[in-house]
């Protein structure tokens, strides 16, 4: 790996991590702050789902305007953008300035993690691209699996404030690198935003992640409710119409010609919603009902943090020599044995005996499994089009975790006790077979680096 290519692997693993860091953190620190600023459960509520909301709507503009205008430019607003939220969120005197620099932050979000995925994609080749993307996978999962720790800490023994100026130190970071790359973005000629079909998909997106995160509170028969599902769903229909006949479409639909692009697509669907079921219950069961401090709730999940870092990086690299499908099928298969593991856990909670071996298994799964997922679904697509191929992905992984959480009352029979733990350990693990499953009947070994469209049905080997 040449010293510039280092260089762009460490920018984008800082770019992204920040951004995977800040949507894990905040469930250990919601009860500090509505202690603090008070609002009750609608604040808590609103500071997780202001973020969603528009990270989920704007993912697909953000990876329209990296691939037209340059990855670098796109990083840049993002970096800036989380910047100053983060540092507005940290001095917020009242729940609503709160919750307004939160879906700032959001949409910040939307800016950093196609980019920096597109970034790798462009500058990496062959073996080396299924490396690069295996560290890059390793860093900011783990970030994803340690946000609980971290933020256990800060809450425990500074402040929750503190979880959120640290953004500052790696955006920082990696704002200084990006000028020591010295390198420009190459804005195409023809480089156009289709800024009507921006507004359909941004809207579309929007109103339906909004209704998915409020129905568990107001219910299906709410207007509010089916009113903004239902105008959200129609926008975003009226917006794939028009990616038909647009002459610089923000969704390339041939893509979805791509065999290896939709089948890992879906199987992101099952295992994404599996790995936002799986982390949202353990870290909360341990604290409501295990007892745990916030601190040792994040500790809990070191072990697949440390799996994930020792192994993705060698998975992507195996993955490139020996093809995706057969980590894509076993990897979902360990994740599932881990879960069904967490069957074990008795009242009281015995961590050791009872949560260390599902959540060793579990993370060797998800080393198995994520590394050579990214590279399949990105490595199947042009170049030139990694921006937007990254957006539908990290889209489909973000809507997979709305979706799972959105029916988690239903998952745990309304409390997460020890049966609704259970419960949800036997649900994460059939969604883990599924999306190895799907892996299994769909995914086929890149034949070249550059995409041809396969119409193909997915059907067995």
């Amino acid at each position: 790996m040449s010293r510039p290519q280092r260089l762009i692997l460490t920018i984008a693993i800082l770019a992204s991590f920040v951004a995977f860091l800040d949507g894990t953190l905040i469930n250990v620190a919601l009860p500090a702050i509505e202690a603090e600023l008070g609002g009750g459960l609608t604040t808590q509520q609103w500071v997780v789902d202001a973020y969603l909301i528009t990270l989920g709507s704007l993912i697909l503009l953000a990876g329209s305007i990296s691939d037209a205008f340059g990855r670098l430019l796109v990083l840049r607003i993002g970096l800036y953008g989380f910047a100053a939220a983060s540092v507005v969120i940290a001095i917020a005197p009242d729940p609503v300035i709160l919750i307004v620099a939160r879906a700032v932050q959001g949409a910040a979000g939307a800016f950093l993690v196609p980019s920096s995925l597109a970034l790798i994609t462009s500058r990496f080749d062959g073996a080396m691209r299924g490396r690069a993307i295996g560290i890059w996978t390793a860093m900011t999962t783990g970030a994803m699996i340690v946000g609980p720790l971290i933020g256990g800490v800060f809450v425990d023994y500074l402040s929750w404030r503190f979880a959120f100026v640290i953004n500052v130190v790696p955006i920082g970071i990696t704002l200084w690198l990006l000028h020591r790359l010295g390198e420009r973005d190459e804005r195409r000629p023809d480089a156009r935003i289709d800024w009507i079909g921006a507004a359909l998909c941004t809207f579309g997106l929007g109103g339906a992640v909004f209704a998915l995160i409020e129905q568990p509170n107001l219910g299906w028969g709410s207007p509010v409710i089916w009113g903004t599902f239902g105008l959200g769903i129609l926008l975003f229909a009226l917006f794939l119409w028009r990616q038909r006949s647009a002459t610089s479409p923000m969704l390339p639909l041939d893509l979805f010609r791509i065999r290896n692009f939709w089948t890992g697509n879906i199987a992101t669907l099952f295992v994404y919603a599996a790995l936002s079921l799986n982390g949202f219950v353990v870290t909360v069961y341990l604290q409501q009902e295990a007892g745990f401090s916030a601190t040792l709730a994040g500790l809990a999940s070191l072990p697949t943090t440390v799996m994930m870092v020792l192994l993705s990086a060698s998975m992507g690299s195996l993955s490139d020599r020996f093809g995706p499908r057969v980590f894509m099928t076993v990897g979902p298969l360990v994740m599932a044995g881990g879960s069904l593991l967490l069957l074990a856990v008795t009242d009281p909670v015995n961590y050791w005996l009872q949560l260390l071996p599902g959540l060793i298994l579990f993370g060797l799964g998800l080393a198995i499994t994520v590394s050579p997922l990214t590279a399949a679904i990105l490595g199947a697509v042009d170049p030139a089009r990694s921006g937007i191929a990254s957006a539908v992905n990290n889209a489909v992984a973000r809507i997979a975790g709305l979706l799972i959480i959105a029916t988690l009352a239903t998952i745990v029979a309304g409390s997460l006790d020890l049966d609704g733990f259970h419960r949800a350990a036997i649900v994460t693990a059939g969604l883990m077979v599924a999306g190895g499953i799907v892996s299994f009947l769909g995914i086929r070994r890149p034949t070249v680096a550059a995409v041809e469209a396969d119409p193909a049905p997915a059907t067995g080997a």
